[in-house]
């Protein structure tokens, strides 16, 4: 057997022993439904960092497939429903990964729609645009650049991404725009969650949308706990 597979045996049969560790997403209020699940978690609401793990669920159990530190925004983290857009927090609660996008080629296996950036793609965060909150290719007249996202302009951040559910299904204005699970930059996010480009890889070639995945975003505890969502 290779040494990655009993790593990953070990993980299994850890996660499934009697008095071990409760996995993480067994202790949510709600997971999604799905198979498939990240859970992106910090200490504190104040915190910049944590851990980033995605699980897979196997015979009634989920088993952890992958974690890598992660980044949160550079105010820390707030409740989704409260949060104000411009505040460099980023939003906890569970979450839809509707798609992915990049500046480069999707890695090999990626199953989820993935969207090439291109020099005309951008993401519109302005509040007063029909366009609020979407991808739009080329930018429209009513969703001005200063209140956007250039999305090739960010070669690093935006080399791979996923789109993350917040305010996206049904947006309201002044509540946030543009939150993505991306690679990271030089510190803290203005709102997104970021982790290195090889988990970002990773990520994408294993997530499945036909196993419903969902992110969950929070703390170890308080208001803000991930175990809420």
């Amino acid at each position: 057997m290779r040494p990655g597979a009993v790593a990953l045996a070990s993980a299994s049969l850890l996660a499934l022993a009697p008095g071990g560790p409760t996995p993480l997403p067994e202790l949510l209020a709600d997971t999604g439904g799905g198979s498939q699940l990240i859970t992106a978690r910090a200490a504190r609401a104040d915190a910049t960092s944590g851990t980033l793990t995605w699980w897979d669920r196997r015979d009634g159990h989920w088993v952890k497939a992958g974690s890598a530190v992660a980044r949160f925004g550079s105010k820390g983290l707030v409740e989704g429903g409260s949060r104000r857009q411009s505040t460099n927090t980023t939003p906890t609660g569970l979450y839809a990964l509707p798609f992915a996008f990049g500046i480069k080629a999707a890695p090999a296996g990626t199953a989820v729609p993935y969207r090439r950036v291109r020099q005309e793609s951008w993401w519109c965060q302005d509040n007063d645009s029909r366009s609020y909150n979407r991808w739009t290719e080329p930018r429209p007249a009513d969703c001005r650049a200063s209140e956007s996202e250039h999305l090739i302009a960010y070669q690093r951040q935006y080399a791979y991404a996923l789109v993350v559910g917040f305010n996206y299904g049904h947006p309201v204005r002044g509540r946030g725009a543009g939150i993505f699970l991306h690679v990271d930059g030089a510190g803290a996010t203005a709102g997104c969650v970021s982790v290195p480009e090889d988990a970002m890889r990773r990520i994408l070639g294993w997530v499945d949308p036909a196993k419903g995945p969902r992110m969950a975003i929070g703390t170890v505890g308080g208001g803000t706990a991930i175990t809420r969502y």
